[in-house]
């Protein structure tokens, strides 16, 4: 018999709500917690810049029992994606299991097992014992707050220094002279709004050139092409053994043919080469979560001189200029900074942070999902991907069964950490690209990924029947839907 558990589930977002679903199914209580006014996570509005849309197709952004409506469009904006997440939260009543306003200040663990979370609301402050935790706050909860020097004299000049997430309306750009500094899509879009929007000049700051992926390649849209398990297998994955490697190593020249045939699509397709956008790492090497969507419109606005592209980054501000690492001035009224959010877990006490992270900023977590050194507790969110919905949702399922000792898999603390050091080692050796988010991203392996979690959980079924489809199409919803029913099921008590 499966005892029933109280699990503290943090963060009300694509993770949270996932979680919340996964373990109150199973029989658990859950107490969630979201500090914010409302779900959503990052598509609550008011952390929404305009604009923002899924660099996913919408049946790649949702989860297994829930589509996007029809009449969503192919890449939904960012209302239209908060919308949906209620809707969800709607459907399976997930409401009454969370107290909004609510802040999470500290966890301790306790002697007799769980953990005692300190909690924070209206000022208010109180305590509350639970048997698991699920962290789901993800990978963008903290903002990444920079500054260079100069900067309060460029604010004192009547200057305007913003991060990405407080730039809400276009309003606040119109008739100014803008300077957006990032490579992410976040960058790029608050710049073609920007551009867009009245801004008197548009300047989109960016390190290094990277590769970024239309929406449609060559007139076909890119889920049906990058998507599959086909191209999957193209890359340097985890774990393989002897007779893989060989393989490996017989279809290396077709490999490389594939992609550098896609290289060169794309620098015809985008024009690279005319805007000095070539990136010097072949893509195959860096294809991960942080390889960005095109905006639509970029390229038409460099073309058209509504944006100027300059490589470098701040090197300080001199009144109302900002002068860039390669010595560019650039008069500017408003600095707009989409450089990313914090990642980690600050309410962790820091004795158990030390043996969640290693020195070089990578995280010790066995299927992306836990520490064998840190018992009850867990993490929903962290297995980012491009199709983070379906990621939430399949490990979610994962860790309430491996809370729960219920995994037809259930693995030793020895046998987690043995996996974990291969993993840290294939990322630090074989494939450096997968450091990023400190080593928190499953892309491009989300087949090799999920697989594994489907076994870990006994599926009966893990493959579609037709193998055509499973090999050259993406990911279906309805399908892992199907392959999470074939897991067996229990209830606690």
């Amino acid at each position: 018999m499966v005892k029933r558990k109280t699990v503290a589930v943090i963060g009300g977002g694509v993770s949270g709500l996932a979680a919340a679903k996964a373990f109150d199914e199973r029989g658990h209580r859950v107490l969630g917690f979201e500090r914010s006014h409302d779900f959503g996570g990052v598509w609550e509005l008011s952390r929404s810049y305009p604009d923002v849309q899924t660099q996913s197709p919408k049946d790649l952004y949702c989860f297994t029992d829930h589509p996007m409506p029809d009449d969503y469009p192919e890449w939904p904006k960012g209302p239209q994606v908060h919308g949906y997440l209620h809707s969800y939260a709607e459907k399976h009543n997930l409401g009454r299991l969370f107290r909004l306003n609510t802040n999470v200040k500290d966890m301790k663990r306790r002697a007799d097992g769980g953990w005692t979370l300190a909690l924070e609301e209206a000022g208010q402050n109180w305590q509350r014992d639970v048997d698991f935790v699920a962290v789901c706050t993800g990978q963008f909860s903290d903002k990444n707050i920079i500054s260079h020097p100069g900067q309060e004299s460029f604010v004192a000049a009547g200057g305007e220094v913003m991060h990405s997430s407080e730039y809400t309306d276009p309003a606040m750009i119109k008739g100014k002279r803008v300077v957006v500094l990032g490579g992410s899509k976040s960058a790029t879009d608050i710049a073609v709004n920007a551009a867009n929007n009245g801004a008197q000049s548009v300047h989109w700051v960016y390190l290094e050139p990277v590769w970024r992926v239309p929406y449609f390649v060559g007139g076909i849209n890119f889920k049906r092409l990058l998507y599959m398990r086909a191209q999957e297998q193209q890359f340097n994955a985890w774990g393989k053994n002897a007779l893989q490697r060989m393989v490996a190593a017989l279809l290396k020249p077709l490999v490389w043919a594939n992609f550098r045939g896609l290289e060169m699509m794309l620098k015809m397709q985008l024009g690279l080469r005319k805007y000095g956008m070539v990136p010097k790492t072949p893509i195959e090497n860096e294809v991960s979560c942080s390889v960005p969507i095109v905006t639509p419109g970029l390229f038409e606005a460099l073309k058209a001189g509504k944006i100027k592209n300059i490589q470098g980054s701040f090197d300080h501000y001199d009144g109302k200029t900002i002068t860039m690492t390669g010595g560019e001035k650039v008069d500017a009224d408003v600095s707009i900074l989409a450089v990313g959010w914090k990642l980690g877990v600050p309410y962790l006490p820091e004795a158990d942070k030390d043996k969640l992270i290693e020195e070089d900023g990578q995280y010790r977590v066995y299927r992306l999902a836990v520490n064998p050194d840190l018992p009850d507790l867990g993490f929903v969110g962290f297995n980012s991907s491009f199709c983070t919905v379906l990621s939430a949702e399949m490990i979610a399922n994962w860790l309430v069964r491996y809370m729960d000792g219920q995994l037809a898999n259930q693995p030793s603390d020895a046998a987690m950490n043995e996996n974990i050091e291969m993993m840290l080692d294939w990322k630090r050796n074989e494939r450096p690209a997968a450091q990023i988010y400190g080593g928190l991203c499953s892309a491009p392996f989300h087949f090799k990924h999920f697989d594994e979690i489907l076994s870990d959980m006994g599926a009966g079924k893990r493959t579609r029947s037709n193998l055509l489809a499973e090999q050259f199409s993406y990911p279906s919803h309805k399908a892992y839907g199907a392959f999470l029913a074939s897991c067996p099921q229990y209830q606690a008590e």
